[in-house]
């Protein structure tokens, strides 16, 4: 006897025919024929096949652990007394929560932020203890001794322990340590020891299982899993514009700093290094730094004790192109880096590259947001070549670059001017420009001090349009450029501005408080006063 449908099946049967019908699963379920009100037959409907699943069953994390977990160590790094004294507060007391930064914290162990505090077996600890501890998590790339960690981990240690998986312990040597994209190397003197297995960070997907190993609030041996959310996040609250970090909801809190991220076959593709955080703990958004960048990052300290990146010489704005400055600029959409400042004698300087480009492609690969730009070109040796497309005057252009070291001065970002000399002095005069700009032209001593050229730049001193008050224009900023077209006076930055339309949209470089940035004006004609 074959067996009945289902039960939610008989339903379905039952509601399209006078009589219940007991049909066999092995034949296909199909809605029988009806009678219409004149007799005739109605064709049944289609009945659309289940979709394939495209998740089936949960991983089983067992074997992994147990083949790389021997290669995760624990870092313990003692922080000297000026650290200590820096993080003591009222004489050794706990720092207030709001002195205690919120977002993206650095992960120590117990001794973050004051030595001893939350989180850890240890109370707080008074002025006669003037020295803390910094607790975190490490992986062995090589079998004679070498660890990878997070720079922040090491930072200011007078002394640093690696305890191994079989509890043994050494005293690490700081081989070396860059603090842009948060790794360190560290050496222990011993040899045949167990190592992990670089993946291919590039591999990585949204949606993939990641691993970590580490050693929360100093629990060695942890283990987390979660997914892959996203890759090739850029950090707005730290100073690490080169690393492209891996996003994950791998459960990671204090302690996890510098441990590995895995792979489903065990490979590391990111060092666990940062959390997104209101209360310090874990809130489902960690942050990984990528293991190809890592690897190369540990390969120079090794070789050379010390980091060379790339760069073309161009400062851009921060923020995503929006979509006025778009069609200022006559952009098909918003995607690139708009340059603000072009460094001379810079390699972007002599391949061509001007300030109001918009790099759209470096080496073939999209320029989504201004963030993108940083990691390609910075993770790239000096003296590479490398193929930059830019968007200028309504078409693509090509430029090759070779690549210069990066300064590290620049990375401060904005060029070096200083403030408008005093406040702007009150002026009888109107504007005679759609935007309602009134503007002053600026002496050679005020230039000078601006960090300007000869004829280059009007001071904006009064602000009479609507439109331009509400983009931000204020008297005191410095007018560098319309559109792509320099103005050095009062009567150029007329001329540049009188055929503007109403709802024609105009770009402004404005420099202001030792930075400069490109402002979009719309001026609307009904609304101007």
């Amino acid at each position: 006897m074959k067996a009945p449908l289902p039960a939610v099946a008989l339903v379905l049967v039952t509601a399209a025919a006078t009589a219940a019908a007991v049909l066999p699963t092995t034949e296909p379920i199909a809605a029988p024929a009806t009678v219409a009100a004149a007799g005739q037959e109605v064709a049944p409907q289609a009945v659309r096949a289940p979709a394939q699943p495209l998740v089936t069953g949960l991983p089983d994390f067992t074997r992994l652990v147990e083949q790389v977990g021997p290669a995760v160590v624990n870092v313990e790094a003692t922080i000297g007394a000026p650290t200590a004294q820096r993080s003591q507060s009222r004489g050794g007391q706990m720092p207030e929560d709001e002195m205690i930064p919120e977002i993206f914290r650095r992960f120590f162990g117990p001794g973050f932020p004051f030595p001893g505090g939350p989180g850890g077996p240890q109370g707080p600890q008074g002025p006669s203890g003037p020295r803390g501890t910094s607790m975190g998590t490490g992986f062995l790339i090589s079998g004679d001794g070498y660890v990878l960690t997070n720079h922040h981990v090491v930072d200011n240690a007078d002394e640093v322990k690696v305890r191994l998986h079989d509890r043994r312990e050494f005293t690490a040597e700081v081989v070396g340590s860059d603090v842009q994209s948060d790794v360190a190397v560290l050496k222990i003197d011993a040899s045949g020891l167990p190592t992990l297995r670089a993946g291919d960070s590039r591999q990585v997907k949204p949606g993939q299982w990641a691993v970590a190993i580490g050693s929360p609030f100093g629990l060695d041996q942890s283990v987390t899993a979660g997914i892959v959310s996203a890759v090739g996040r850029s950090n707005p609250y730290a100073n690490q514009q080169y690393v492209p970090f891996i996003q994950t909801d791998v459960a990671i809190n204090r302690g996890n700093s510098g441990g590995p991220l895995l792979n489903t076959r065990g490979e590391v593709i990111g060092i666990n290094s940062q959390i997104f955080s209101n209360s310090g703990g874990y809130m489902g958004v960690s942050f990984a730094i990528p293991i190809d960048m890592a690897m190369n990052v540990a390969d120079q300290l090794k070789t050379s004790g010390r980091v060379q990146r790339g760069q073309i010489g161009v400062q851009f704005q921060a923020q995503s192109i929006t979509r006025e400055q778009a069609n200022g600029f006559g952009l098909p959409d918003t995607l690139g880096a708009l340059v603000n400042v072009v460094v001379p004698g810079s390699p972007a300087e002599k391949a061509g590259i001007e300030v109001g480009d918009v790099i759209r492609e470096v080496d073939g690969i999209t320029i989504t947001q201004p963030s993108d730009l940083p990691p390609i070109v910075g993770n790239k040796a000096p003296g590479t070549r490398v193929k930059v497309t830019v968007f200028r005057e309504g078409r693509n252009r090509g430029f090759t670059v070779t690549l210069a070291e990066l300064d590290e001065s620049l990375l401060a970002g904005g060029p070096v001017r200083g403030a408008p000399g005093g406040t702007p002095r009150p002026t009888d005069s109107t504007s005679s420009n759609p935007l309602g700009l009134v503007a002053q032209d600026l002496t050679a001593a005020q230039r000078r001090q601006l960090g300007l050229e000869e004829d280059e730049g009007v001071r904006i001193v009064g602000v009479e349009g609507l439109a331009a008050r509400q983009a931000g224009i204020q008297p005191g900023d410095v007018v560098l450029r319309v559109g792509r077209t320099p103005v050095g006076s009062a009567s150029a930055l007329d001329r540049q501005l009188r055929d503007v339309k109403p709802g024609q949209t105009v770009m402004l470089l404005v420099s202001r408080n030792g930075g400069s940035q490109f402002i979009a004006v719309t001026p609307r004609g009904d609304d101007e006063e």
